[in-house]
């Protein structure tokens, strides 16, 4: 990985900016999820189709991770960050504008693949504005602000939809991301690579993904996903037809649990850079996430609702940023974005299944039920797949530090 870039006021301006377009962008994507029953009853359309609409956007969005993640390691992940937010600002705007579903399922295939180039090289920019035995604590920043936009949309988003509708609120949404996007454009820098540090190869891409780890990893990440996805796509619908209470209520629930995630995905990288054992930080948060996610069909009174999602909404992402650091402890840092991306690509496979499976339990069984212990299931063999990892020797700093003899030529 590069040395942290600039002096201190440029870094904090150069973290501001990548962690407000991030936020800008996952207006887009959460604003779909919270005006869903309005948009479902705009279009006509059932469950398993309104889910095929989420996965069609997750579905290329995964296929594209890796591509993303080598071309962040090859190229000014800058010049790639600023493209994918262009397109997905760009999409969401016409998003607002379209009445047919054809046309809204291609928009969202389309705006999976410019949101691929934002999150491995939004990583990689924020990494290198962080010391080496920080980056636990810049990824779970960077994905912060993505849950800081949430509360904003969940509280405000009911209050505004009856005024201007749900397809002026998305226009704005998009609008304000351009803005954003342009101000980044103007006053951000890049990340160039360490002098003499060589791009990877395929060579060298095939030797880090054939790593048992790489893999182990992998399949927390379709967990993790899976689950954020899930609840995040599905958790007003939930709220409001499964137990019974208006959009108001499921929106103000919803900025509840994304106020308490925003800080928990800074706080579970700061534990894990500060005790040094990110695999602890997953292993608790794959338990709470079990047990909560498998007690939310048997709550239906308010108040235990709001607690049970609350106390879900601490582990949903705490350990966003330790699970992304544990491959790296083991393959080393010479190639963040594609061993990232990878990543990402696993996470998003889970992302799929379940946002369109979870539209299919609901159609099948008239409930959620199911489909939420299939999450809370998934959430114990995750556990599992922890206590395997943490069998294997990990690298140890300095050697994470130095480059393959392949990296070196």
């Amino acid at each position: 990985m590069a040395e942290v870039t600039g002096n201190r006021p440029a870094r904090a301006l150069n973290t501001t900016l990548i962690v407000v377009c991030q936020s800008m962008q996952a207006l887009a994507f959460g604003g779909i999820a919270l005006f869903l029953p309005l948009i479902r009853g705009d279009l006509g359309i059932s469950p398993s189709q309104a889910g095929l609409l989420a996965a069609s956007g997750t579905f290329t969005y995964a296929l594209m991770q890796i591509p993303s993640g080598y071309l962040s390691d090859r190229f000014d992940p800058k010049r790639l960050f600023t493209v994918g937010l262009l397109g997905t600002n760009l999409l969401a705007l016409t998003f607002a504008l379209l009445d047919s579903y054809g046309w809204l399922l291609a928009n969202q295939a389309v705006s999976g693949v410019f949101r691929s180039l934002v999150f491995a090289p939004g990583l990689l920019l924020i990494s290198r504005q962080f010391r080496e035995d920080r980056r636990a604590t810049a990824m779970g920043l960077y994905v912060a602000g993505g849950f800081s936009s949430n509360i904003l949309l969940n509280a405000l988003g009911p209050l505004l939809v009856e005024p201007l509708g749900w397809r002026w609120l998305m226009a704005l949404f998009a609008g304000s991301g351009l803005l954003v996007l342009l101000a980044f454009a103007k006053l951000g820098s890049g990340a160039p690579r360490k002098a003499g540090a060589k791009p990877p190869t395929w060579a060298d891409a095939r030797e880090i993904l054939s790593h048992r780890v790489v893999w182990l990893a992998g399949f927390i990440q379709f967990v993790r996903l899976a689950v954020v996805t899930g609840i995040a796509f599905w958790l007003p619908s939930l709220i409001v037809e499964d137990k019974g209470f208006s959009l108001g209520v499921a929106g103000a629930v919803v900025a509840i649990g994304a106020a308490v995630t925003a800080p928990s995905n800074f706080l579970g990288g700061w534990v894990s850079d500060r005790l040094g054992r990110p695999l602890a930080v997953v292993g608790v948060s794959l338990a709470m996430l079990a047990v909560t996610i498998f007690l939310m069909p048997f709550v239906d009174a308010l108040p235990a609702l709001i607690a049970l999602i609350a106390v879900n909404s601490i582990f949903l992402q705490l350990y966003f940023g330790p699970l992304f650091a544990v491959p790296l402890q083991h393959v080393g840092t010479a190639n963040v974005g594609l061993v990232t991306g990878f990543s990402n690509f696993c996470a998003n496979l889970g992302g799929v299944t379940f946002s369109y499976g979870l539209g299919v339990f609901k159609d099948a069984t008239g409930s959620f039920d199911a489909g939420l212990w299939a999450l809370a299931g998934l959430c114990a063999a995750g556990l599992a797949v922890t206590w395997l990892i943490s069998r294997v020797p990990a690298r140890s700093r300095a050697t994470a530090m130095t480059p393959s003899p392949r990296e070196a030529r």
